[in-house]
């Protein structure tokens, strides 16, 4: 039994020729979906993204999601040569046979979609239904296959820009653009690389990836099967994915929005609701969702003065610090960052303790940086808009942090309120008219300690 919120058990499937699969299980659904990650995959880094995270438990609540290392990758077996096709089909079986799935839908993503292929056409009893994420029927371009770049330029690409860097997160460049000016992304994208496979082993997957060709089989492929591909996808071309679609009998080809390679990151509700209707038959009403919870502003007085008075390149350097400082004390104070605002940040927590203790404690930080602070809190209704935060709760926190003092955070009443018994100071500062915003709001400072 799956627990939300907590991390799956890892377990392993056995194979014929005694290679041990690791595998995971995630939700209660009524039926089984099998998800063959791409070309590289950790079950236990995975879950150390937030955003791969609420994918997997959002699929979690669909159906039980069954999902595995192929052989060769984390925390399966390492193996001497690269596994074929075939082999790696009868490794996905065996997964499923361990986990007790007689029948299931297969989620195959990016490099894994040509095993998922495979393996509908070879055993029909056991694929319900098939969906294909930034898929290709073949990894090079052939004389007859023009959707995909030439093999020599995939070798040189990896040769120069892969395999040297392996290890360092740079293939976020190429797998999730919108995320390549995220630190904490790209280390989580290093870590990814260096603990999924050593450089070696990429090499040899790599060159066998080059080999995967399933052209001929898609015609073959029973089940229903719908094709999603993201339109500016810089990892697999969408053309690649229109033609699969139109080689498999019936087959439906949906085109999102977005560049990411990724499902999880980018607009990850609309990915989740053309599974769900694939699943179920409908589509998720496109209500929100909403929490309660504590929003926080911070912002660089003066920041244009000082960005002039320093220069560029200085300038870079000291807004960096400030943000890394920043994203420690979020982590500290298990706060969510929702997105950066110029030179200050928007987070959000579910209390309005560690909400207010993070905003001292950036104040404190910035002021032996020599920079100079102001933030503003509010606790109320928000919307979970994907990775993005909306209502009116936002706009009042935002307001309130523009009539912050230089290293003073201010408060709403309600923060305050909900603060009660915390043992943390509060000075008034009268009533306000916010812009923009009805009737007057009582303002508190936090005391200093």
């Amino acid at each position: 039994m799956y627990t939300l919120g907590v991390r799956p058990a890892t377990r392993y499937a056995t194979t014929d020729d005694g290679v041990s699969i690791a595998y995971q299980v995630v939700g209660e659904g009524p039926q089984d979906l099998v998800l063959i990650f791409p070309f590289v995959s950790h079950l236990d880094l995975h879950w150390d993204s937030p955003a791969s995270t609420r994918f997997l438990e959002q699929l979690g609540t669909l159906a039980r999601v069954i999902l595995f290392d192929k052989r060769g990758m984390g925390l399966s077996d390492p193996v001497d040569e690269a596994p074929t096709l075939e082999v790696r089909m009868e490794d996905a079986r065996a997964v499923m046979d361990a986990a007790g799935s007689e029948r299931a839908t297969l989620f195959g993503m990016s490099e894994g979609a040509p095993m998922a292929v495979l393996f509908a056409a070879t055993y029909p009893e056991r694929v319900s239904a098939l969906i294909l994420w930034g898929a290709m029927a073949r990894a090079a371009a052939d004389a007859d296959y023009s959707w995909a770049p030439p093999r020599q330029a995939l070798v040189e690409a990896n040769e120069e820009l892969i395999a040297p860097l392996w290890g360092q997160g740079e293939t976020i460049e190429i797998f999730n653009p919108s995320l390549a000016g995220d630190p904490r992304a790209r280390e989580l994208q290093a870590r990814l690389e260096r603990q999924a496979a050593s450089p070696g082993r990429v090499r040899r997957l790599y060159d066998m990836f080059l080999d995967f060709d399933v052209r001929d089989v898609l015609p073959l492929v029973q089940a229903p099967t719908r094709v999603i591909h993201r339109t500016r996808d810089l990892a697999v071309p969408v053309g690649a994915g229109r033609w699969l679609a139109e080689q498999i009998p019936g087959a439906t080809f949906v085109e999102l929005a977005g560049r990411d390679h990724a499902p999880w990151i980018g607009d990850a509700d609309a990915v989740l609701a053309e599974i769900e209707e694939m699943l179920t038959g409908a589509r998720p009403p496109p209500t929100p969702e909403r929490v309660l919870a504590t929003v926080v502003f911070t912002d660089i007085v003066g920041s244009t003065e000082l960005a002039a008075e320093l220069g560029d390149a200085e300038w870079r350097r000291v807004l960096e610090t400030h943000r890394r400082a920043v994203r420690t004390e979020i982590e500290q104070f298990r706060g969510r960052e929702v997105n950066t605002t110029g030179d200050g940040f928007l987070v959000i927590f579910d209390g309005p303790a560690r909400a207010i203790r993070f905003a001292r404690a950036v104040t404190e930080l910035v002021d032996r940086a020599a920079i100079e602070l102001r933030s503003g809190l509010h606790a109320g209704e928000c919307e979970l808009l994907g990775d993005d935060v909306g209502g009116i709760a936002v706009h009042i926190a935002a307001r309130i942090c523009g009539l912050s003092r230089p290293g003073e955070t201010l408060v709403s009443r309600t923060v305050k309120d909900l603060a009660a018994g915390s043992g943390i100071g509060f000075d008034s500062r009268g009533s306000h008219r916010l812009r923009g915003i009805p009737d007057e709001w009582e303002l508190f400072a936090i005391a200093a300690t």
